[in-house]
């Protein structure tokens, strides 16, 4: 009913400007009695209109577009920050203290020195191929569900963004950590969990754990090619390192 009423809205106005484009040329015509004229104006006019059609709906909105998805790529990418700000980099050292495979890891990405040469879209899809062997214990496991308890409310206002909805891995990555916050939410203690329990939230701080690197990853680059005042804060605060300082060495 709702599409038949804009659809009757459309057919009105459409007709309307018919109607008024016919009262204007007869109008012409009264005054000027000149019918050759205006239809050769009216010929050259509809001549145009597949130019003028080109140009509106594809080379003016292109830019438009361009330029609509830029600003929501910014403001997008200042969501992504407040996220690893309060709790993405702290949730990352978590993961990578109980990553049993985290030697590699490290290894690639603790350099600071080196970070200005590093190809993210390989470490990208390197990470994505490696996968993660995380083996947690009872107390890391309570601290990683203190830490995600605490900031439920930061991250449930994330997911009320409308812009998350242009970017579906960083949705897909906070949906991942939401999952894993629940089912150590669920659990009242850590200490002697069957195997088979243990086994399923390793799976889940795995996706978490790999889904969250990524972005990480993106970010980085982000602040790497923009801003690199807050680059240079995120590499001394470099989750991966072990040895990393906010304090600026001589």
């Amino acid at each position: 009913m709702r599409f038949l009423n804009r659809l009757s809205w459309k057919i009105a106005l459409g007709a309307s400007l018919i109607v008024l484009s016919v009262m204007l040329y007869s109008i012409h015509y009264l005054l000027f009695r000149d019918a050759h004229h205006i239809f050769i104006y009216l010929l050259g006019d509809i001549a145009f209109l597949p130019v003028e059609v080109f140009l509106v709906t594809i080379v003016v909105h292109q830019l438009l577009t361009e330029r609509e998805k830029r600003v929501m790529l910014k403001k997008l990418n200042m969501v992504i920050g407040a996220f690893f700000s309060e709790v993405g980099v702290r949730l990352l050292r978590g993961f990578v203290a109980v990553d049993a495979a985290a030697a590699d890891k490290r290894a690639r990405l603790a350099a600071a020195g080196g970070w200005q040469e590093l190809n993210i879209r390989e470490l990208a899809k390197y990470f994505k191929g490696c996968g993660c062997s995380p083996e947690p214990t009872a107390r890391s496991l309570a601290e990683l569900r203190a830490l995600l308890v605490s900031e439920r409310v930061f991250l449930l206002g994330l997911l009320e963004n409308p812009n998350l909805l242009e970017h579906e891995s960083f949705t897909e990555m906070l949906w991942a950590v939401f999952h894993l916050a629940e089912e150590l939410e669920a659990r009242e203690v850590f200490t002697n969990l069957p195997p088979s329990d243990l086994k399923h939230l390793e799976g889940d701080i795995k996706r978490a754990y790999t889904a969250i690197t990524i972005e990480w990853l993106w970010y980085m680059e982000h602040l790497r090619r923009n801003y690199p005042y807050l680059f240079s804060l995120a590499v001394r605060t470099n989750p991966f390192d072990a040895s990393a300082s906010v304090v600026i060495a001589d």
